[in-house]
C-alpha cells in the first residue's frame, strides 16, 4: 500500500484485519464474481430454441473475449468485431524482426486479489511472477531520487526516516476518515452487507473531494510540512508516484487500496497478450449446443470481423424497436437481437456512427463526461540483466527500480533469467507527465530518458546494453482508444453509476434495450483488468436475461443480486 514492501509493511490498519486474503470485492457492487465463475452450475441457461443465435460483441479486448467466451458456453454464437488486434490494452510489443522479451504496452501488473481475471489466466495455464515494484523482493533494489538526492534501498529499513513518516502519514489518513481497517476486515470476511454499509456512507462524503484535497485536509498530512505530501505524490504507495492522480475523485483511490489492487502484483511471463490470445483459441470443457473442440477462433474461421462503422436500431412496421444493425468498415451489415459494446465508450460518439436512440440522453451525457488518463511507456530490450552487477566500491547493484521527480518518473527492470535478454521500462508516466512525451518520436524519447537516468546513474552505460529499437506507446494518440483508461474526477460518481448499471435494462425504454456496455471504463475500477472481466460478465447476464434465460437457482448472477448489492444512487 505504501512505500513499504508487503512482507514488512508496518501498517497498523492492515494488522487489525484477519489473515484471510483480500479480494477485489468492489465496494460499489461487491458481487462475488470469483465464486460465481467457480460454481459448478455455471452462469445460467437460455431457451433451447435460441441456441445458435448470433450476438454481436464490439471489441476483442479482455472484456469482449470474456463476454464472447461465456456467450459461446451458453450456446449462443458471438460475432466479435475488432478494429485492430486481439487483446485490446493487453497489448505487447517487441523490436521489429526480433525474438526475445515482450514489452507489455498496456496492462503489465496484475494484483492477485483480482480473482476473476485469474480465473481465466489459471484456466489457460498462464505463468506469472511477482512484478518488480519498488521495495519488493522481486525488485532486488530500489532507488528513490528526489530533488537531486539519491537514496538506495534493498529493504525498507534502508530508507531515511523521512520516507517512513510519509508512509505512516498515508496509513493514518486512510484510517482517519476512510474506515480502511474496517473495510478490509469486511472484505476478508466477505461480509457483503458490511462493505455496502461502510461504502454507502462514504460515497456522498467523498464524491466531490479530490485525492489532493483529501490529503491536504487530513490530520496526518496537515500536521506535516508540505514536503511530505509532495514526496508522497512523487514516490506514491507501492507502484510509483501518484501525484498525477491528485485531481481524481478520492473514491477512485479508495477503490484501489481497499482491495489491494496496488499490492502483490504479478507480471505475465511471455506478455499479457497471451491471456486474450489463448482465450480466443480455448475450447471449453463444457459448452451447450456446440460440438467438442469449438472455440471462438473456430466460430470465426480464425479471424474477427473488422472495425465497426455504425450501430443502428432497426424499426418494425408497427413502429416498435427491432433488431440492432452493425455495419463493419467494409460495409457488411448484420442484424442482432443484442449487442455488447466493450470498446472505450468515447468511441461510441467519436468514431462509430451510433444511433442516438440506442441510449438515453442521460447515458450519452455519462459517456461524454468520462475522463480518461493519458499514459506513456517506453521499453528497450537489453542483452542481459546487467543491473544486478555490483559496484565493487559500494557493493550496491549498479541500477535499480527507480522512482524520481525527473522526466522518466518510474523505471522498472524486468529480468527473464541470468544472461538472458531482458527488458527495461525506461519510463512509465501518466497524465501531464505522459503528455510531455506525446510529440516526441521513439528515438527522441530514448535520448531524453537515457539523459535523465544518466544523472541518477552516472557511471552506468545503459545504451551499450540496448538491443534493437525502442518500443513506445502513447495511448491517447491511438484513435482506437483515445486514452489509457477512465479515471473519475470529483463529482463524476453519478455518471459512473449510470454507465455501470446499464446492463440492468428492465426499467429502460424499449428503444434503449438490447445494447450493453462493458469494459474497464464502464467498471468502477478503470485501468484494472478485473473490471473489464466483471463488466463483461454483467453484459452476459444482461443478454441471457433479455433472451428469456435464467441463472441457476444455486448460483444467482450479478443482475439477480443487484437490488441487494447495487451501487448507491445519489440524489
Amino acid at each position: 500500500m505504501t512505500l513499504t514492501a508487503p512482507e514488512t509493511a508496518p501498517s497498523t490498519a492492515k494488522n487489525l484485519a484477519s489473515q484471510a486474503p483480500i479480494t477485489m470485492l468492489n465496494p460499489d457492487f461487491p458481487f462475488p464474481y470469483d465464486e460465481y465463475l467457480a460454481h459448478p452450475a455455471g452462469l445460467g441457461s437460455i431457451p433451447e430454441e435460441l441456441h445458435g443465435t448470433e450476438i454481436a460483441v464490439v471489441g476483442a479486448g479482455m472484456s469482449g473475449l470474456v463476454a464472447a467466451y461465456e456467450l459461446m458456453k451458453l450456446g449462443l454464437k458471438p460475432v466479435v468485431y475488432e478494429s485492430s488486434r486481439i487483446g485490446g490494452r493487453l497489448r505487447a510489443g517487441r523490436p521489429e524482426g526480433q525474438e526475445g522479451p515482450v514489452a507489455d504496452l498496456g496492462g503489465m501488473r496484475f494484483p492477485r486479489s483480482g480473482r476473476s481475471f485469474f480465473h481465466y489466466a489459471d484456466m489457460l495455464g498462464i505463468e506469472t511472477q511477482p512484478f518488480p515494484n519498488p521495495l519488493t523482493a522481486a525488485a532486488g533494489s530500489t532507488v528513490i531520487e528526489l530533488g537531486g538526492q539519491r537514496h538506495y534501498a534493498e529493504k525498507t529499513q534502508d530508507l531515511p526516516e523521512f520516507f517512513h513518516r510519509v508512509s505512516a502519514a498515508w496509513d493514518d489518513c486512510l484510517q482517519e476518515r476512510a474506515c480502511f481497517a474496517e473495510m478490509q476486515e469486511a472484505n476478508r470476511r466477505r461480509d457483503l452487507a458490511e462493505i455496502k454499509r461502510i461504502w454507502n456512507g462514504l460515497v456522498p462524503q467523498f464524491d466531490d473531494m479530490s485525492f489532493s484535497g483529501y490529503l491536504a485536509t487530513s490530520k496526518a498530512f496537515s500536521a506535516l510540512p508540505f514536503e511530505y505530501r509532495e514526496a508522497f505524490g512523487q514516490v506514491g504507495f507501492g507502484t510509483g508516484g501518484w501525484d498525477t492522480n491528485f485531481p481524481d475523485s478520492f473514491l477512485e483511490i479508495l477503490r484501489v487500496v481497499y482491495v489491494d489492487a496496488d499490492a502483490d502484483q504479478h507480471r505475465i511471463m511471455g506478455g499479457a497478450q497471451l491471456v486474450p490470445e489463448r482465450l480466443w483459441n480455448h475450447s471449453p470443457a463444457t459448452a451447450v449446443h456446440w460440438p467438442a473442440g469449438t472455440s471462438l477462433a473456430s466460430l470465426h474461421g480464425g479471424n474477427t470481423r473488422g472495425a465497426v462503422k455504425s450501430i443502428n436500431r432497426q424499426w418494425n412496421g408497427d413502429g416498435a424497436p427491432g433488431l440492432i444493425a452493425v455495419t463493419d468498415r467494409w460495409g457488411r451489415t448484420n442484424r442482432y437481437p443484442a449487442v455488447i459494446a466493450t470498446c472505450q465508450s468515447w468511441l461510441l460518439s467519436a468514431r462509430i456512427d451510433v444511433d442516438e436512440s440506442l441510449f438515453s440522453h442521460k447515458l450519452w451525457t455519462a459517456i461524454e463526461r468520462s475522463h480518461y488518463m493519458q499514459s506513456s511507456k517506453t521499453f528497450v530490450v537489453v542483452d542481459r540483466p546487467f543491473w544486478k552487477d555490483r559496484d565493487p566500491v559500494t557493493g550496491q547493484e549498479i541500477m535499480s527500480t527507480t522512482l524520481t521527480d525527473r522526466l522518466t518518473r518510474g523505471t522498472y527492470l524486468l529480468d527473464n533469467g541470468a544472461d538472458q535478454p531482458a527488458l527495461i521500462c525506461l519510463s512509465y508516466t501518466w497524465n501531464d507527465d505522459a503528455l510531455k512525451w506525446l510529440p516526441l518520436d521513439a528515438d527522441e524519447r530514448l535520448r531524453l530518458m537515457l539523459h535523465s537516468l544518466g544523472k541518477i546513474y552516472p557511471g552506468v552505460d545503459i545504451a551499450s546494453h540496448i538491443v534493437g529499437d525502442p518500443i513506445t506507446v502513447s495511448w491517447e494518440d491511438d484513435p482506437n482508444f483515445m486514452g489509457a483508461f477512465s479515471d473519475n474526477l470529483p463529482g463524476h460518481y453519478r455518471y459512473q453509476e449510470r454507465l455501470y448499471s446499464h446492463f440492468m435494462q428492465e426499467e429502460h425504454a424499449p428503444e434503449h434495450r438490447g445494447i450493453f456496455l462493458a469494459g474497464d471504463d464502464v467498471s468502477w475500477t478503470g485501468g484494472w483488468v478485473d473490471g473489464a472481466v466483471t463488466t463483461g460478465l454483467n453484459a452476459v447476464w444482461g443478454v441471457m436475461n433479455q433472451l428469456g434465460g435464467t441463472s441457476h437457482p444455486d448460483n444467482p448472477g450479478p443482475g439477480d443480486r443487484y437490488a441487494e448489492l447495487g451501487p448507491v444512487r445519489l440524489p
